[in-house]
């Protein structure tokens, strides 16, 4: 099933706790995802930040809002129990318990913002939201690199074809391959009309070479293409190469390169403008945003 928004975990959550015990995060986490039947994927699916898994931050954000409501409240480092209010809204036996429910107790508003606010300036505290701060910021963050990486792919079909032969060069010495810019430079071009469009070194000291060839393509690229390449490869007695495209690989292709002797890497438009923005090539930084969290072992020095 669907791995549950944070939202609709807050009722599971808060009846978990309602035996009056103290209870782990690390605990809930594994109870909730047993009850909701998550399989071990679904379990350790991360945030596309790598940093956290899915599952486990949306508990988090659970319980951190039913603790602003003061249904939960913190005992110990990494540990807490229910409240009497707690209890008492459990009492009601309401169908769910969200952020509509949250808005009602006195107190939640002041406690999540840190001040009073009208509701129409509290967008995160819409009803019907369902990702957590984390997944609004990452998928925004995602919303805005896939923009960037349409707008560089389309720089790139307009420019000219020594310019995206030069982006390639200057993408694989980022990589840290191809030697120094000038012996990658040199090697470009320079291998004629057979189905190679450059070779670089795979190390600084040239212990073996790799042979690229570059299609600044809309088309999908075939194996018919691939396979000219890798007999290309052969003619050199080369065991690896990398096919670069501005568009993308059919299936055929992708099963044809897996199964030769070749070490054939295939990168398509997507991977292309993906490693153009990792590497900083083409790209440049507007603005950089720190996300912070408090730290635990300063403050436990306080209680010691």
């Amino acid at each position: 099933m669907p791995i549950p928004d944070f939202q609709t975990l807050m009722r599971p959550l808060l009846q978990l706790a309602s035996d009056g015990r103290e209870h782990s995060i690390k605990e809930v986490v594994s109870e909730l995802a047993s009850e909701f039947m998550l399989s071990e994927q679904e379990r350790h699916e991360l945030l596309p930040s790598g940093a956290q898994p899915i599952f486990t931050n949306r508990v988090a954000w659970s319980k951190a809002h039913l603790k602003m409501a003061t249904l939960l409240d913190a005992t110990k480092r990494g540990y807490f129990q229910i409240t009497e209010l707690g209890k008492k809204i459990l009492a009601e036996n309401p169908e769910r318990i969200d952020l509509k429910v949250l808005r009602a107790v006195p107190g939640y508003l002041d406690a999540r913002e840190g001040k009073k606010l009208d509701d129409s300036r509290l967008p995160l505290l819409n009803a019907e939201e369902s990702l957590t701060p984390e997944e609004q910021i990452e998928s925004a963050f995602a919303a805005l690199r896939a923009n960037l990486g349409r707008e560089i792919l389309e720089k790139l079909l307009k420019s000219s074809p020594s310019f995206f032969e030069n982006t390639v060069v200057e993408l694989v010495v980022a990589m840290g391959y191809g030697g120094s810019r000038k012996d990658a430079g040199q090697a470009i071009g320079q291998s004629g009309d057979e189905g190679i469009d450059g070779i670089i070194k795979e190390d600084r000291l040239g212990l073996d070479t790799i042979y690229l060839q570059a299609k600044r393509w809309i088309q999908t690229v075939g194996r018919p293409e691939i396979q000219k390449f890798a007999g290309a490869l052969q003619g050199f007695r080369a065991k690896k190469g990398i096919f670069i495209t501005t568009s993308d690989f059919s299936r055929e292709a992708i099963d044809y390169a897996s199964r030769i002797d070749s070490k054939i890497v295939l990168i398509d438009g997507e991977m292309l403008w993906n490693l153009m923005i990792d590497f900083e090539i083409g790209v440049t930084k507007t603005a950089t945003y720190e996300i912070k969290r408090v730290d635990n072992d300063y403050f436990d020095e306080e209680n010691k």
